[in-house]
């Protein structure tokens, strides 16, 4: 008799991994539009980087909220919510008649973007078994970086074929040919809906349920997981074991010392990860690209792209197995290398005759090496770290720093290359790898084939030992 009902888990990993889809869709999405809507509403530089950085105000909202709800009314109905805010969001982007709406529909998707990257990815983790639980999460970021190809594809397709459409329906017609940046952020509403839908298919997380003491609730699903009524047990047990302390409130429980160096921790990590240079890559590509000389910028942000979410799913295969420490060391060592590289193409690419293949080939690897690594242990270490009695909030805060450093770096990205160079922005990114592989080498435990509750139990202990 098989221990562990993997299909099942797999189906309840990919429904919450969804949620990254649209995370991805909604963030990428908006590259396409910038021009039609600047043009359409006349805007100036300030308003569009604030229709640009809209989007990310509302995931800064959302992500400061979003482990307290998670907390408090169950991971699943948060998820929920995030689906009905994504779906809001995508109707009234297409419907918007001026600007201060379209505006405050970017900052709704915002809102939903924040939720969904606190609950989604811990959801998958209260869900998941030890042994798969690492390649589970990554699901997660696998999900985001189809969001983005698939943003790119359909701003690609809609924008041609906007040029000989014509409906009958003069709605269809402003949508998707006279207005066609309406009907790319209004796409959102397809996958929005299926999420919304394809979460009643899925249970409350067994973890948040015990916590609640809603034990029999707990069991009938950990049922569906574990075939075994004696492995049920043993994980209500082990669960049970960690709940010491959970009567007092949330935020004296983040004071525990062993506790809040995890969450500091946890910080660390996801705000430095925001200045290796992953997100100035990915908004600044196309602009990158093309003052570099190159011939067709945005073909290779699509190659871009396409490395990205090809190489997260060898990342979702081998994390696991491989563990999140070797992943780190092997993959920042290799952004480090590149990051120097593309800095030395772009101070000495005219006196050495460095062609734009060379700057392409180390931009690829370089994206190669972060989404085996930081992009793909991220949300699996952030997700894992936390006691089960505090997860949501715990892992709220660190999203919120994340989500700061997302905003700061995609806000002074443009000021660095301007006043850096880009040989110098590139060359403080690869400054700033540094860190984060003393943090990982000096502060994290491995936490491969260690249960969440094993997790726990190491981190009070380093508090004892404080």
């Amino acid at each position: 008799m098989k221990t562990v009902n993997l299909g099942y888990v797999f189906f309840l990993a990919l429904v919450a991994a969804l949620g990254g889809l649209l995370f991805g869709y909604d963030t990428a999405v908006i590259s396409g539009t910038i021009d039609a809507v600047v043009a359409q509403f006349h805007l100036d530089v300030m308003q569009q980087g604030w229709y640009v950085g809209s989007a990310l105000v509302g995931s800064i909202g959302g992500v400061a909220v979003a482990g307290i709800l998670s907390d408090r009314l169950g991971r699943r109905p948060t998820l929920c919510l995030s689906a009905v805010l994504f779906t809001l969001s995508a109707l009234f982007c297409a419907m918007a008649p001026d600007f201060s709406l379209l505006v405050g529909a970017r900052i709704l998707g915002g809102i939903g973007i924040g939720v969904v990257s606190v609950v989604a990815p811990v959801y998958i983790s209260e869900i998941s078994v030890t042994r798969y639980r690492g390649a589970l999460v990554s699901l997660y970021q696998l999900a985001i970086t189809v969001g983005f190809l698939a943003a790119y594809v359909v701003n690609y397709l809609l924008l041609h074929y906007s040029h000989t459409a014509h409906f009958s329906q003069s709605g269809l017609q402003l949508v998707f040919a006279d207005e066609a940046w309406r009907g790319m952020l209004g796409m959102e509403l397809v996958p929005a809906l299926l999420f919304f839908c394809v979460l009643f298919a899925i249970p409350e997380s067994p973890r948040w349920l015990i916590l609640r003491r809603r034990d029999d609730c707990a069991a009938k699903v950990l049922s569906r997981i574990y075939p075994r009524g004696a492995d049920v047990m043993r994980q209500m047990e082990d669960t049970r074991s960690t709940l010491a302390g959970a009567d007092k409130s949330e935020w004296r429980q983040l004071l525990e010392p062993g506790i809040l160096k995890a969450v500091l921790i946890g910080v660390s990590i996801a705000l430095l990860g925001q200045f290796m240079g992953v997100n100035a890559v990915l908004y600044y590509g196309p602009s990158i690209f093309r003052d570099a000389g190159m011939p067709d910028p945005l073909f290779c942000q699509v190659l871009v792209g396409v490395v990205n979410m090809l190489t997260t799913v060898l990342a979702l295969f081998i994390i696991d197995r491989v563990g999140r420490h070797k992943l780190i060391y092997y993959g920042v060592s290799g952004m480090i290398v590149s990051l120097i590289m593309i800095a030395l193409y772009f101070a000495f690419h005219a006196s050495w005759g460095l062609g734009v293949g060379f700057l392409l080939t180390f931009f690829l690897l370089y994206v190669f090496c972060c989404a085996v690594s930081i992009s793909a242990v991220v949300f699996v270490l952030l997700s894992e770290m936390y006691p089960n009695s505090v997860r949501g909030l715990a892992m709220s805060i660190a999203g919120f720093a994340l989500w700061i450093g997302t905003y700061l770096i995609g806000q002074l990205t443009p000021w660095m290359l301007a006043t850096l160079t880009p040989a110098g922005t590139f060359l403080l990114f690869s400054v700033m790898c540094v860190p984060y592989l003393l943090i990982m080498w000096r502060c994290v435990p491995e936490t491969a084939g260690m249960s969440l509750e094993d997790i726990e139990r190491y981190w009070k202990r380093q508090g004892r030992t404080v």
